[in-house]
């Protein structure tokens, strides 16, 4: 037998192989676990899209940076405020207590 007839049935012995080979893989391998694997994990990215528009949601509710820092400023103005009405009072409160005791003293 001469090579160059020897050729063309071995190249269709190689490719017989070859597609053996291919469908040994393709029908062997673990498809149906993998496709479980892939559903799950499908899954557990929905649970995380779900919990992040959740998210998001409530993230419109809160104050931004600026708000909370003009909140920082009124609160320190009305503390201020208090202090100063806290001091009247303070006075105030001292002129009552004088009176009291001038009109418990004097018994008239």
């Amino acid at each position: 037998m001469d090579l160059a007839q020897l050729i063309p049935w071995v190249t269709a012995a190689l490719a017989i192989i070859a597609l053996l080979g291919h469908a040994k893989t393709f029908f062997g391998s673990d498809a149906k676990e993998n496709a479980e694997d892939i559903r799950s994990v499908k899954a557990a990215v929905d649970d995380h899209a779900l919990r992040l528009q959740a998210l998001e949601a409530e993230m419109r509710h809160l104050p931004a940076k600026d708000d909370v820092t003009e909140l920082k400023i009124a609160m320190a103005e009305i503390k201020g405020s208090v202090a100063v009405f806290n001091e009247g009072m303070g006075s105030l409160s001292r002129t009552v207590r004088r009176i009291e005791e001038y009109l418990m003293k004097d018994p008239k």
